[in-house]
């Protein structure tokens, strides 16, 4: 850098720094769990673990061999240990050279560093100790470089108290978000508003629509396939209708007065998984959604992929405005079950047979209230009950989907609770979006602040200050050859299970 200060000189890491890697090793899990004792075990991005002994006694600076975030601005690349430590061989064990680097200096220099071109690999990144000792660094005088250091931890410790009540206060939010939600299902939310209208329909009446609706959708949907056939209906077709499932209220709480429960199964008039069929590697063909598109409380109409089948079949697997849908696998238990809405659909958009499409019954914000009640209280606890894990996939059955209790309010209630729910999340969303900026400002600046630090523009330059390049002329032709990787340091503790 030919902006560097006169008395800074641009070095590279093995002219400042010891390796000591020969000190590592690993201890699988298993071992560890049945060794645990009172020494920190490190790897690549910090410590992973406790063991009972140790191979390093000192101070020393790690810098994550692989799996580290060589290509991230903000996260750290390299930390400070001390004292009885062990580390894996994720890391590599650096140690700044005496009156040459301070280790501190070193620490920060580090994870200020371009990776790029150093660091490299397909599936998992790499930086070889060859390719680490060819990095570059900017190095003070080592006078300047404790001045340096000071201020730096001092500017950055300021900053991450900033960080720090920026993520307490988006915990809150969230705890605050699920309070909301299960404060809505269960009646707590809308009780003010509830003891002012004592004389709303009963859900009752509701539920007896609703269901009088579903059976008669049932019947027309029959009627159609027999005439479709060419047939009349049969005697007693009636009778085969499929009653919906009923709740089990009996471990469930206890609802406001004018509350019931019912189960999905009774709310709506279809059930259904999508196609089966595989999709296609371009882009043609019936849109369909990935499976990651439904997440609680959205479904993201961007996550499309693309499949070949006959419109007669496309058309069973149609999802429109209003719609639930529910994932049925993922990897993770906590995403299987939870539900979305679509909203704003423009197009034919397909489901995958991954997701179950929910059709409900009554007015419209009923699939809204729907929405807010399958992911959160016993309704998203049903599914947490159900969800199976096979060959490492969670997931739950149409049946679980159909059972799944659901706290049901007078409908004038569900309009006035979809309303305060929306009014609050909407609240809530807006302050995430400003700590959100306020971190990435927060990033931005420990950016800024490390760049000036290693421009030399933090801390002024003193006269007296040997320049940088002469000591390492000096170190030089005294002959030191700093090779820290080949020395030998004092092992700690041997531990008779560890070959050292």
């Amino acid at each position: 850098m030919s902006d560097l200060p006169a008395s800074w000189v641009s070095t590279k890491l093995a002219e400042v720094a010891e390796v000591h890697d020969y000190l590592r090793e690993p201890v699988n899990a298993k071992e560890r769990a049945a060794r645990i004792g009172p020494y920190p075990y490190y790897g690549a991005t910090g410590q992973v673990g406790w063991i009972d002994a140790y191979r390093q006694d000192g101070e020393y600076v790690l810098l994550g061999e692989d799996g580290a975030p060589f290509f991230d601005p903000v996260k750290p690349k390299a930390y400070l240990v001390t004292g009885k430590v062990w580390v894996n061989n994720h890391a590599h064990v650096l140690r700044g050279i005496e009156s040459i680097c301070e280790n501190r200096f070193l620490l920060h220099a580090l994870n200020h560093a371009n990776y790029r071109g150093y660091a490299n690999g397909t599936t998992r990144l790499k930086l070889t100790q060859g390719a680490m000792l060819e990095l570059p660094i900017w190095l003070a005088p080592f006078g300047e470089q404790k001045r340096v250091v000071d201020k730096l931890e001092e500017l950055l410790s300021d900053l991450d108290a900033g960080v720090a009540a920026l993520k307490r206060a988006r915990i809150s939010l969230q705890r605050y978000r699920a309070a909301a939600l299960k404060a809505a299902v269960e009646g707590r939310l809308t009780e003010k508003w509830r003891a002012a209208r004592p004389h709303v329909e009963p859900t009752e009446k509701v539920l007896e629509r609703i269901l009088a609706e579903r059976r008669k959708r049932w019947e027309d949907g029959q009627l159609a396939k027999y005439a479709e056939r060419g047939q009349s209906p049969s005697k007693g077709w009636k009778d085969k209708y499929p009653e919906p499932v009923k709740p089990d209220i009996s471990s469930l709480p206890t609802l406001p007065r004018a509350w019931r429960w019912a189960t999905l199964d009774e709310l709506a008039c279809e059930v259904k998984n999508g196609t089966a069929r595989a999709p296609r590697k371009d882009a043609t063909g019936h849109r369909i959604l990935r499976i990651n598109a439904v997440r609680p409380f959205s479904v993201d109409l961007d996550e499309i992929r693309h499949v070949d089948l006959p419109e007669a079949e496309a058309r069973e697997a149609v999802i429109r405005n209003g719609d639930l849908l529910f994932t049925r696998y993922n990897g993770s238990p906590e995403l299987v079950g939870v539900a979305g809405l679509v909203r704003r659909l423009v197009g034919q958009v397909l489901h995958p047979d991954k997701l179950i499409r929910v059709r409900a019954l009554g007015p419209s914000v009923l699939a809204e209230y729907l929405e807010l009640a399958c992911n959160v209280g016993s309704s998203r606890e049903h599914i947490r009950r159900r969800t199976r894990t096979t060959a490492g996939q969670a997931g739950v059955s149409g049946g679980d989907i159909r059972q799944i209790p659901i706290p049901v309010p007078p409908i004038e209630e569900i309009r006035q609770l979809v309303e305060e729910v929306a009014r609050s999340l909407s609240l809530i969303s807006a302050s995430e979006i400003q700590l959100e900026a306020g971190l990435r400002r927060a990033s931005s600046l420990r950016r800024s602040i490390l760049k000036r630090a290693f421009e030399g523009k933090l801390v002024p330059q003193h006269p007296n200050d040997e320049p940088a390049s002469e000591f390492l002329k000096r170190i030089r032709a005294q002959g030191s050859n700093r090779e820290g990787n080949r020395k030998r340091a004092p092992r700690g503790r041997r531990c008779p299970a560890v070959k050292v």
